[in-house]
């Protein structure tokens, strides 16, 4: 890192627009592109609109909008006049919008066309203006001012490093969602250091597949191929394999962020029932020499389908399966590991590609420390701490919560169980919260029972909790394949749905109460006949079932 560098988003911003104004920046799958040059003009003219509009430094600005170059384009306009950017994720509620508008006395919101149902009719004291991201036309309040292509601010904005840059409502997994203040120095110091995990340069095509209100996509999706001149795709739908394959094949990025499910949906999908179609092949694929050798060849074809041209294939927001990571590691595909929260810019630790060990997360960033606090002097697990100049400044107009998770010395309580290698790398147990205490007293991790669960045929997804006093998994089936399958035994499936899936639960309990230890024994399995409700990292939102 230049020690003459200011860490902020226009500093660093207006560094690559000088240095790389001829490149291609941004732009839709098939469709033009806007260069570096064309992206500054057009975020200059953005911020015009907002001075128009009165917005000043300081002031919030919400997006509500699908991943598209003008994300980008607004989300630098608003940072770079010190005005706080406040991305809302696309899939929260009316309500959650309203909650998020309305507590972060946001004075303007940009949304997309796909996403205006939303805030139809919506009346919020403190919001003056909305603004259509597509074309940047205004569609509710002052009528004084327009979007004019080409136009300058006429402000001079000094954005400090220590400024709030972004504010980021989180949809967790325990439920009350949080106004994170990310400042321009935490964003551009863990946009530097992913540098030495991963050296993002010029010639990279980044493929955008994950929302770009979430911390994750955006820190490392927009931010880090933004500052090293690097091109970024979008996709106009929803990454679905009949949108997803034909770009991949169209742009061959070299680089994608992505979120544990996506890999393990292709995984068990797509490879595993290969491998158990023929009995011989099941067989040998129970061998290592030969699981190896056939997971390579499988490999072989999944990054042949992502293009071929990848050398960084992130993963994070949630941990990965470990049969899944056995299989990418195995087929030696060029993935990475990845750990962090949104108040912690948000990665904490992760690995280089071909440095993944199974089930760990990697060691620490550089410039960042972590400690397990009061280990388990047993197994050496406790609750993550972590320290380093990405750490949140705190949560919005939420004093008591901020004081909940920062220590008076700097120290952010991650909320994760995890332990330290003596190699230093970190391996996470699961969430404190999510923490279960068997009857005698020990700890029981849901998370890795889920994974046992998870490598069971015909599984989707599933969710363990405590219910009282049993341990319940509730299990999500691929209704279709266990139809399939027994098409194939010339059994009727409609007939006795239900009858073929409680023997298939029993089964089910029966193969993870073989492979868990006595204090994880499950003493029911149900079944959960609609998709578990997700965030945004397609984490399972448990408060809902607990």
């Amino acid at each position: 890192m230049d020690n003459n560098e200011l860490l902020t988003i226009p500093f660093l911003a207006g560094e690559s627009f000088r240095k790389y104004g001829k490149n291609k920046a941004m732009g839709f799958v098939g469709e033009d592109v806007i260069t570096y040059h064309q992206l500054r003009e057009r975020t200059r003219s953005v911020m015009r609109l907002l001075e128009d509009l009165r917005i000043t430094p300081g002031d919030k600005v919400a997006i509500l909008s699908s991943s598209m170059p003008n994300w980008g384009v607004t989300y630098l306009a608003i940072t770079s006049m010190g005005a706080v950017a406040v991305p809302i994720l696309p899939d929260f509620t009316p309500a959650e919008i309203a909650n998020v508008l309305n507590h972060s006395e946001s004075r303007a919101l940009f949304v997309s066309g796909n996403l205006a149902y939303k805030v139809a009719g919506l009346s919020q004291e403190s919001l003056e203006t909305v603004i259509a991201i597509d074309d940047f036309s205004i569609t509710s309040g002052s009528r004084d001012a327009g979007f004019i292509a080409g136009s300058e601010p006429a402000g001079k904005y000094n954005v400090a490093e220590e400024d709030v840059a972004v504010l980021i409502y989180t949809s967790g997994t325990t439920g009350k969602s949080k106004g994170v203040m990310l400042t321009h120095k935490n964003i551009c110091f863990m946009a530097r250091q992913v540098m030495t995990l991963q050296h993002v340069v010029e010639s990279d095509v980044f493929l955008s597949i994950l929302p770009l209100s979430h911390s994750y996509e955006q820190t490392l999706g927009l931010v880090l191929p933004l500052f090293n001149g690097a091109m970024i795709w979008y996709l106009r739908k929803a990454p679905t394999p009949s949108v997803l394959l034909p770009a991949l094949q169209m742009v061959r990025p070299t680089t994608m962020l992505t979120v544990p499910l996506i890999m393990e949906k292709i995984y068990f999908g797509k490879v595993a029932p290969t491998f158990n179609k023929n009995r011989l092949v099941a067989f040998l694929y129970g061998m290592p020499l030969f699981r190896r050798l056939l997971n390579r060849i499988a490999g072989k074809k999944i990054y042949k389908a992502f293009g071929g041209n990848l050398r960084f294939f992130g993963v994070g927001g949630a941990k990965l399966n470990p049969t899944v990571e056995q299989f990418l590691l195995d087929a030696k595909f060029p993935y990475a590991i990845g750990y962090g929260l949104t108040e912690t810019s948000p990665l904490l630790a992760g690995t280089k590609v071909g440095s993944c060990r199974l089930g760990s997360t990697g060691p620490a960033m550089q410039g960042v420390t972590l400690k397990i606090n009061n280990p388990d002097p047993v197994t050496g697990e406790g609750e993550i701490w972590a320290r380093g100049e990405n750490v949140m400044k705190g949560y919005f107009r939420e004093p008591a919560l901020t004081a909940d998770v920062l220590t008076p010395d700097g120290w952010f309580r991650t909320g994760d169980l995890g332990v330290i290698g003596k190699n230093g790398y970190l391996s996470i147990r699961g969430r404190l919260k999510n923490m279960i205490v068997g009857s005698s007293g020990e700890n029981i991790y849901p998370e890795e029972i889920e994974s046992v669960i998870n490598d069971f045929g015909h599984v989707i997804e599933s969710l363990v909790v405590q219910k009282k006093g049993k341990l319940v998994a509730m299990v999500h089936l691929n209704l279709e394949e266990l139809q399939a399958k027994y098409a194939q035994m010339k059994k009727d499936f409609t007939d006795q749905a239900e009858l073929i899936i409680n023997e298939y639960l029993e089964e089910l309990q029966r193969y993870v109460n073989s492979r868990v230890n006595r204090y994880s024994q499950l003493q029911l399995v149900v079944y959960q006949p609609e998709p578990f409700q997700k965030t945004a990292t397609l984490k399972i939102k448990r408060f809902l079932y607990c």
